[in-house]
C-alpha cells in the first residue's frame, strides 16, 4: 500500500514541526532503548561485573542506530514482544555484546525510561517555543499599549482598555503555562534501573544481594541519561500520575490557547485586529471578499483535542491495578505522542498569529465614537457642576437626552448623537468648550498603558530572561497549510 492508501495523522502529515514529529519518532525511541542498554551495561561494568568488556561496550555504542526494522519486525510477529524484539535485533548487530544486553532489566527498564526521556526532551522544545511565543505577544502589547479600544463584559461594551492591556491578559495566561511547564520539566526523574515490580530484586541477585552496588547501579543510569534523580519508589512502571501530571499541565495551555484565538476571532468579526492573511489566500470557495481567521479556528480546534487528551492520562493512572497493568500501553501510544504534538503545533500557530497580527485604529476609533458618548455622561455632570450647577437636575437633563440618542441608534439606524444633542441643549453651554477634552478616549483607559509597561518590567521581562539566546535566534513561523 502506498503512503497514500491508508491513514496517517494530520498531526505529523500536515502540521507538526519537524523537531517534535522527531522526537516521538521509531528511529528516537528505538535508538534510545539502545542508549539505556548501553548506559546499564556500562554501569554493571563500573561496578564489577567483569564479563561486561570494553569491546561490548565499544560494539554497543557503534550500533545505537543502526535498527534493522524488517528484522524487527519479523521477530515481534514471531515472539510477540517488542522489547524482545528489539533485544533480538540489537544483539544480531552486536553478537559480542548480545549475552549481556538487557542484563538484569525488565523490559520498562527500556519502555519507561525511553518514554521519560522522550517526554523530557519534548517538554524542552515546548518552553522554549512558549518562551518565543510569549516575547512575540509582548513586543505587540509594547507597540500598542496606549491604543485605546473598547472593553467588552459579557461581550458587551463596557470601560476603555487599550490593544495593549488586553493584549496582557492573554500574557499573563501564557505566564502561567511557562511556569506549569518549567515546573513540571523540573519535577520529572527518571524509573532508573527498578526491576520486575520496582523491587529491584533481578539487581540484587546480580551483585550478590549487595545494595549498596544497586543503589548505585540506579543512580549511575540515571546520571547517564541526564536525570538529577530517579524517582524513590516504582511498580513495574513509573507511576502513570506523572503522565497525568504532563497532559494536565498541557491541557491547562490548550485552554490558554482556546481562549486568546477565540478573542481574536470574535475582534476580526469586530474587524478591530485580524491574524496574517496571505496575498493568495482564499477565505471562501464562494464568498471571494471573505478573511476567515482560519489559523485562530485551527488553534480552538487542535487546543478542543488537546484538553481532551487529558482524560486519557487520568483514567489511566486510575486503572493501574496493584504494580502495573498493561492496558496503559496502546492508551499511551497515542495520548502521549498526540498531547505534545498537538501542543507544539498550537504553539507553532499561536507564534504565527501574534507575529502578524494586524490592527485597525479607525474601526477601533469609530466603535468608541459609538460608544464613548455615553460612557463620558459622568464626566460631564461632574464639569457642570464645577460650573455650579445641580448635580440631581444635570443627570436628568443627560438622562433625557441620552434615551432620545439611544433610541435614534437602536430605532431609526442612526449614528450615536448624543454629543450634537448636548451641543444643542443650553443647559450645558457652560461646558460646550470642554466636551473635545472630556470626549478624549485615552482619558478614559485609566493605568493600562502604565500596566503594560510595570507588567512587562516586573513579569514578562524576569520570565523571559533565562531564553534571551533563544529569542534572539527565534525564525518566523511558517505556516504550509
Amino acid at each position: 500500500m502506498s503512503a497514500n492508501s491508508k491513514y496517517q495523522s494530520p498531526l505529523t502529515s500536515r502540521y507538526a514541526s519537524d523537531e517534535m514529529a522527531y522526537n516521538f519518532s521509531n528511529d528516537k525511541r528505538f535508538s534510545t532503548w539502545r542508549q539505556l542498554w548501553l548506559y546499564l551495561a556500562t554501569a554493571e561494568q563500573q561496578l564489577g561485573l567483569t564479563d561486561i568488556t570494553d569491546a561490548m561496550l565499544d560494539e554497543m555504542r557503534q550500533n545505537l542506530h543502526n535498527i534493522d526494522y524488517p528484522l524487527v519486525a519479523e521477530e515481534e510477529r514471531r515472539r510477540r514482544h517488542d522489547v524482545m524484539a528489539h533485544v533480538h535485533a540489537f544483539g544480531v548487530a552486536c553478537p559480542q555484546a548480545a549475552p549481556i544486553i538487557h542484563l538484569g532489566a525488565t523490559s520498562c527498564y527500556v519502555t519507561d525510561n525511553a518514554d521519560l526521556i522522550i517526554l523530557r526532551d519534548g517538554l524542552d522544545i515546548l518552553i522554549e517555543k512558549l518562551a518565543v511565543t510569549i516575547d512575540s505577544l509582548a513586543q505587540f502589547a509594547v507597540v500598542h499599549k496606549d491604543l485605546p479600544t473598547l472593553g467588552f463584559t459579557h461581550f458587551q461594551p463596557a470601560q476603555l482598555t487599550t490593544v495593549g492591556k488586553r493584549a496582557c491578559l492573554w500574557l499573563q495566561e501564557l505566564l502561567w503555562d511557562l511556569r506549569n511547564f518549567t515546573r513540571c520539566r523540573t519535577d520529572l526523574r527518571f524509573r532508573g534501573a527498578k526491576g520486575t515490580t520496582g523491587t529491584q530484586a533481578s539487581f540484587m541477585a546480580l551483585f550478590d544481594r549487595d545494595f549498596a552496588k544497586v543503589e548505585q547501579l540506579d543512580e549511575l543510569v540515571t546520571k547517564q541519561a541526564g536525570f538529577e534523580k530517579s524517582y524513590a519508589v516504582t511498580g513495574q512502571t513509573y507511576l502513570r500520575k506523572v503522565d497525568a501530571d504532563i497532559l494536565s499541565v498541557l491541557a491547562s495551555f490548550g485552554a490558554t490557547a482556546h481562549k486568546i484565538a477565540t478573542d481574536i476571532r470574535l475582534l476580526a468579526n469586530l474587524k478591530e485586529l485580524e491574524e496574517p492573511f496571505e496575498k493568495h489566500q482564499i477565505g471562501s470557495s464562494a464568498m471571494a471578499y471573505k478573511r476567515n481567521p482560519m489559523r485562530c479556528e485551527r488553534i480552538c480546534s487542535l487546543a478542543r483535542h488537546l484538553i481532551a487528551l487529558s482524560s486519557d492520562a487520568y483514567h489511566t493512572t486510575s486503572v493501574q491495578w496493584l504494580e502495573r497493568t498493561l492496558d496503559d500501553s496502546a492508551n499511551r501510544r497515542i495520548s502521549l505522542p498526540e498531547a505534545f504534538l498537538t501542543a507544539d503545533i498550537v504553539l507553532s500557530v499561536l507564534q504565527n498569529v501574534f507575529d502578524g497580527m494586524v490592527v485597525y485604529p479607525k474601526v477601533i476609533e469609530r466603535r468608541i465614537k459609538q460608544e464613548l458618548p455615553f460612557m463620558a455622561t459622568e464626566n460631564i455632570i461632574m464639569a457642570m457642576v464645577k460650573k455650579g450647577g445641580d448635580r440631581q437636575v444635570c443627570h436628568e437633563h443627560i438622562r433625557v437626552l441620552s434615551h432620545q440618542s439611544a433610541y435614534h441608534v437602536k430605532a431609526e439606524g442612526g449614528e450615536n448623537d448624543l454629543i450634537e444633542r448636548i451641543k444643542n441643549e443650553p443647559y450645558f453651554e457652560p461646558v460646550w468648550d470642554e466636551l473635545d477634552a472630556l470626549l478624549d478616549p485615552a482619558t478614559f483607559t485609566g493605568a493600562a498603558p502604565q500596566q503594560v509597561t510595570r507588567f512587562m518590567e516586573s513579569e514578562v521581562q524576569p520570565a523571559l530572561a533565562p531564553f534571551t539566546k533563544v529569542i534572539s535566534n527565534k525564525a518566523s513561523v511558517q505556516l504550509e497549510v
